[in-house]
């Protein structure tokens, strides 16, 4: 769960909220179901006209990830990759091959299984790299979803207002009712802008970062098993993919136990 995205919504409501109760209001000022099915269907509609539907598929389920992401454990990576090079260090590279079962990521276990069919060094880089930048590619459209329908959002609102400002219109005969519309009318608005600027966008800007911590690992991972086939001292492995982090340093307890635990051929 990511604290930070769920206290941050709540932080930014209770804020607007309790400061509008401050000054009189109330909660049924802003509840309009009308002006919000005007915001969310123009919204959706004017994404659906700008995106294929399978990018619209995985924006949603993208969602989820501003919310809920489990912790990667980076430590635990280059352990696994630590121990992979002591092995093939030894007994060739060739020796790995029963390993690859045991790999749950597949981004690592393609590569290695490339290395280990005998791949040339410069064949497998470029063939992994190829797959980071098509699947970064793909990524990029998913936080530009929730950009556009943060731009959308207040558009579509303004056009709730107009559309509540019309039927106001047509009661100039009663001043209380007119004084009533008015206010029901720009409650759109409110929904507009504030979908855009406490859901949409935020979490268009939270999944950029998620994507680039995930590209950053498959880096570290490709930069690992290409230094396993370059044969490289498993302790500058250790040191090199150590900079991957996102606080680089010594490796605390949990991950000195998880590298230990890695069965290296004696």
């Amino acid at each position: 769960m990511d604290i930070a995205s769920i206290g941050g919504i709540l932080l930014a409501v209770l804020g607007i909220l309790g400061g509008m109760m401050m000054e009189g209001g109330s909660l049924a000022q802003i509840t309009q179901p009308t002006a919000m099915m005007i915001v969310l269907g123009g919204t959706a509609g004017a994404v659906m006209v700008q995106f294929p539907l399978a990018t619209i598929a995985a924006a949603l389920k993208q969602m989820m990830r501003v919310f809920f992401n489990p912790p990667g454990d980076d430590e635990a990576v280059i352990a696994q990759l630590v121990g992979f090079a002591a092995e093939a260090r030894r007994y060739g590279i060739i020796s790995l091959d029963g390993e690859l079962e045991t790999i749950d990521d597949p981004f690592m276990k393609q590569a290695l299984m490339l290395a280990v069919d005998g791949t040339e060094l410069s064949m497998v880089r470029a063939i992994m790299q190829l797959e980071l930048d098509n699947k970064a590619e793909f990524e990029e459209k998913v936080p530009q979803v929730f950009e556009s329908a943060g731009g959308f959002s207040p558009t579509v609102g303004i056009i709730g207002a107009v559309m509540g400002l019309i039927q106001v219109m047509q009661h100039l005969d009663d001043i209380n009712a007119v004084g009533r519309g008015i206010a029901v009318a720009f409650v759109a608005t409110i929904y507009g802008v504030g979908l855009a600027n406490l859901v949409f966008l935020p979490a268009a800007g939270k999944l950029k970062i998620r994507n680039h911590e995930e590209q950053m690992k498959k880096m570290m991972v490709l930069e690992g098993v290409i230094s396993i086939l370059e044969g490289m001292n498993p302790r500058m492995i250790e040191t090199k993919l150590r900079t991957f982090l996102r606080e680089p340093g010594a490796a605390p307890a949990a991950a000195v136990k998880a590298r230990d635990a890695v069965k290296v051929p004696a």
